[in-house]
């Protein structure tokens, strides 16, 4: 199934053929053509459960599957979060341009202290490197995934 870019989940499709959409660009329109929706975002860790429940904590999204190797919240609108079993984790290093840290999620707060204070007493570590406190404040999870709390625009 092929989705257009305003695409917004409902309870049925509205058509089996691609769909292209035009996007309007300063001056010009270009064709788009999109494959598919982001369904989620999967973080290794050694405890998916508790991971789970750190971040149920932190987003106020539900459990929506649990197994000894697999958990996932749904955010919103079918979006999951997922935490997958890995017996050889290794936590990323932050910053470091020689560590596997690969992406990082950002969670958009109301009130960085206030944020930061609740998710550091959930089990989260303040990151010593701090780029741009005012802006944004680096966290690690419980595992030790590197995430930002950013403020909602």
């Amino acid at each position: 199934m092929l989705y257009p870019l305003s695409y917004e989940a409902s309870d049925h499709e509205s058509t089996d053929v691609p769909v292209r959409v035009a996007t309007a660009l300063p001056r010009t329109v270009r064709e788009v053509l999109v494959i598919g929706q982001l369904s989620g975002f999967a973080l290794e860790c050694p405890d998916p459960a508790a991971l789970a429940a750190f971040y149920a904590e932190v987003t106020g999204a539900p459990l929506v599957h649990s197994s000894p190797q697999w958990c996932s919240l749904e955010l919103r609108d079918g979006l999951h979060l997922s935490f997958q079993r890995s017996a050889d984790y290794r936590p990323p290093t932050w910053p470091d341009p020689h560590s596997s840290m690969q992406y990082h999620l950002h969670v958009r707060v109301a009130d960085l202290d206030e944020a930061e204070a609740a998710v550091l007493a959930l089990g989260a570590t303040r990151l010593p490197a701090q780029p741009s406190p005012d802006s944004a404040r680096v966290v690690a999870d419980p595992a030790g995934h590197p995430f930002c709390l950013v403020p909602a625009r």
